[in-house]
């Protein structure tokens, strides 16, 4: 066994004897997402190295400590890419916090999120024991898919030790478009070139100085991305220009995001096709219309929550305002008793002695 993880596994035998709580921690830059994370650290960041890339395969398997920097720049020396676009949020984010986190960015609505291109993982669970799910092949049919529950699951059900993840090549061809338009404007063109075989890839509505405006990403083959270009009309804006935005929007460094630090930073996941909300405010909108965000002050928790499930949706506190901070307990929304009981058994199994922080993602848990 690799020394570092045969330091985990005993440190996790070793909690569980004692009775004591682990706080699973790679670079920390994901913190304030979830619950204020509880218990002593536990380093994943030894955990490091690409164990094995086939580019010709379109896999790629890496330990969950290695920067997600080093993978990308990995993958980029071959073409490839992670389509989903994993933010981050900071220096020194690591592959196995962009999977437990679950994360994905300004394609998500495109090519599928991070759990859609989990092939595979390695897990070391609250015995110390290292489990293996998955493999490294595109389809993965016999027992349950367990690789894919580990992302967006923060650290509950174990310790991410190596994941295998499908990659993608870089698309050959890429335009953005603007167009002036209202909210509900947007939303409906939206809608109605999802409908079309056109080459969408990302869009952002936003107000900028006053006036609603519609971004619009192609990604694909050469001739498909300079057509739907033509057919579709808006400006088409400069390359280099456009490739920070949506860098700045996938990592989160957006202006918008930094325009009220006295609110609440809120994400709502409703369907595409939900009309304009009834909120106070005027949100970002991504994903063809399924993310929508909005800065609200604390008294309008309730109803911003009201409004995602009215719609369909849910709604996720995903920053409080500063004032607040780590205080603010119920991130998610609640799950329903059957989901709850579902959650709970996961926990138990995996980690029968609650060595990792069990209310990391809900405080009922």
């Amino acid at each position: 066994m690799d020394p570092a993880l045969r330091q985990i596994t005993e440190r996790v035998r070793a909690a569980a004897a004692e009775g004591t709580m682990l706080s699973i921690r790679g670079g920390g830059t994901k913190d304030f997402y979830g619950e204020p994370p509880q218990g002593e650290p536990l380093s994943t960041t030894g955990l490091t190295g690409i164990a094995s890339y086939e580019p010709s395969e379109l896999v790629v398997t890496v330990r969950a400590g290695t920067p997600l920097a080093e993978l990308e720049a990995a993958l980029a020396e071959k073409g490839q890419c992670l389509a989903f676009e994993p933010p981050r949020f900071a220096d020194g984010g690591t592959v196995g916090g962009m999977v437990a986190a679950g994360l994905s960015g300004p394609s998500r609505a495109s090519v599928g999120s991070v759990r859609d291109f989990v092939l595979g993982a390695v897990l070391v669970n609250g015995r110390g024991e290292v489990l293996t799910f998955g493999g490294q092949v595109m389809k993965n049919v016999a027992g349950y898919d367990v690789s894919r529950v580990l992302a967006g699951s923060l650290g509950v059900l174990g310790v991410i030790a190596e994941v295998s993840l499908k990659v993608l090549p870089v698309a050959p061809a890429e335009a953005t478009l603007e167009f002036a338009c209202t909210q509900a404007d947007a939303l409906r063109l939206l809608n109605e070139w999802g409908g079309r075989p056109l080459p969408l890839n990302a869009s952002i509505w936003r107000e900028r100085e006053g006036t609603g405006v519609l971004s619009l990403r192609l990604r694909g083959a050469v001739a498909a991305v300079e057509a739907a270009c033509t057919h579709l009309g808006g400006e088409r804006q400069d390359p280099a220009q456009s490739a920070a935005g949506w860098q700045s929007l996938r990592d989160l460094r957006h202006p918008w995001f930094a325009s009220h630090a006295e609110h609440d930073l809120w994400r709502l996941a409703v369907p595409q096709t939900a009309p304009v909300l009834d909120i106070a405010g005027v949100p970002m909108i991504e994903w063809h219309g399924g993310q929508r965000w909005y800065l609200a002050p604390p008294d309008q928790r309730p109803q911003l929550r009201a409004a995602a499930q009215a719609a369909g949706g849910h709604a996720t506190l995903f920053r409080p305002s500063d004032a607040h901070g780590h205080r603010v307990l119920g991130r998610f929304d609640a799950l329903s008793a059957p989901a709850l009981r579902i959650h709970r058994a996961l926990m138990q199994a995996f980690d029968p002695h609650a060595v990792f922080h069990r209310g990391r993602l809900y405080p009922e848990a």
